[in-house]
């Protein structure tokens, strides 16, 4: 597998509004990105979106579901239909040590004639300090080329974080 990924777009936040990762094009057909470290200004959900031309899609055309296990009780889901974004993650706090952490793999985002789709796996500390994973994916119910995906918060700003897109070789 050495030498499979190729490194296509890297960003750092600084207290950023959004984060966006580009460079999808017809040359590969799979893409990942690792997210480490994001840090929210103030407690929010995490959410995604895919880019058209470099801008984020604010249709309201984002399915979603996942699974969270949680440290301190019982697994539960999250699902959401015709929303604005993708969640990819429920409340992430501000306190010490808490972030979220992501591996999404994206699917079709060159392929016009399917819909734009992921899988989202992450671990965070939630905004009560608790360890949380989720795994779970979602479709962009649109057949368009979507060159890349846009990172943010419900509210407030990206304080910190490392944001990599990678794309596997054919």
């Amino acid at each position: 597998m050495a030498g499979a990924l190729v490194l296509i777009d890297e960003e750092n936040a600084s207290n950023s509004s959004s984060v966006s990762l580009t460079g999808i094009s017809s040359t590969y057909d799979v893409y990942v990105c690792y997210l480490r470290g994001v840090v929210p200004t103030a407690d929010a959900n995490f959410l995604m979106r895919t880019t058209t031309g470099g801008s984020a899609d604010s249709d309201s055309e984002y399915d979603k579901a996942s699974e969270i296990f949680k440290a301190n009780t019982s697994f539960g889901t999250t699902t959401d239909t015709n929303e604005a974004q993708w969640r990819i993650n429920n409340t992430v706090g501000t306190d010490t040590n808490e972030e979220t952490n992501h591996e999404i793999f994206l699917f079709n985002f060159n392929n016009s004639n399917e819909f734009s789709y992921y899988t989202n796996n992450s671990v965070k500390l939630n905004a009560s300090g608790v360890a949380e994973g989720h795994f779970g994916g979602g479709s962009h119910t649109v057949k368009e080329i979507n060159d890349g995906v846009n990172f943010f918060f419900a509210s407030g700003n990206i304080e910190s974080g490392n944001f990599k897109m990678y794309a596997f070789r054919k």
